[in-house]
């Protein structure tokens, strides 16, 4: 099955995107939040790829057409910011406390767990990055020399269960304000996170996008202080 498909240079993108428009059609047609479109697609390729036993290399050879769309997909993100501006002027002051609270947050978190399972430094600062976009974080995570498969596998699960479970949680703790609601799932959840944030308004979907800026920027420079301490 590899050697004939090694021969189609578009196998991996043809099934990335077959997979994931069918997650979506049936994300609309059930309404469930836990058929996140990302997570069923993502299981559906590892699933095809594990019954014809493909390697994830040949997959790779026409997925990674894909990838090189992430990093101006990112910067889309900016439009409901721009949109949404004289909201970020008003509440400069508290969006730029609430990531940066949110981001030292995620790197004590980090440690405290690294301390308590006896992590492997090369670990540790895998996970360091893992609440900042995918395009920002593989940066982060080779510059302190961490794992990159480790970074995109927590990246992923960050962005999922923001997605998944942030709404409800937003409601759990009894956050209304669309500015906050945004700032909490941006910061925690990236670009996955605030794909949901923009289905709940575009003030969400601003706060969101800036908070994926904002907490990039900090955990670039904080990352590598944690590393160095914990190291």
């Amino acid at each position: 099955m590899n050697e004939l498909l090694v021969q189609w240079t578009y196998f991996g993108m043809a099934l990335g995107l077959g997979c994931y428009f069918f997650a979506l059609w049936l994300q609309k047609k059930c309404k469930l939040p836990i058929l996140n479109p990302l997570l069923i697609s993502t299981v559906l390729i590892i699933l095809v790829l594990w019954i014809f036993h493909v390697d994830y290399e040949t997959f790779d050879m026409g997925a990674q057409y894909i990838t090189y769309f992430l990093t101006p997909a990112t910067i889309c993100l900016a439009v409901p910011l721009y949109k949404q501006f004289q909201v970020l002027r008003k509440n400069v002051a508290a969006i730029l406390a609430g990531v940066l609270a949110g981001s030292i947050a995620h790197g004590l978190v980090i440690a405290g767990m690294a301390s308590l399972c006896k992590m492997e430094p090369e670990l540790m600062v895998s996970l360091l990055p893992k609440s900042i976009t995918t395009a920002i974080a593989l940066g982060a995570c080779e510059e302190l020399g961490g794992i990159s498969g480790i970074t995109i596998v927590g990246t992923l699960v960050a962005g999922l269960l923001g997605a998944i479970l942030g709404p409800a949680m937003l409601k759990w703790f009894r956050i209304k304000e669309p500015v906050a609601q945004g700032l909490c799932i941006g910061t925690a959840s990236h670009a996955i996170g605030t794909s949901k944030m923009i289905e709940m308004g575009e003030v969400q979907g601003a706060m969101s996008s800036l908070a994926i800026v904002v907490n990039g920027l900090i955990t670039v420079v904080s990352a590598p202080v944690f590393a160095a301490v914990l190291g």
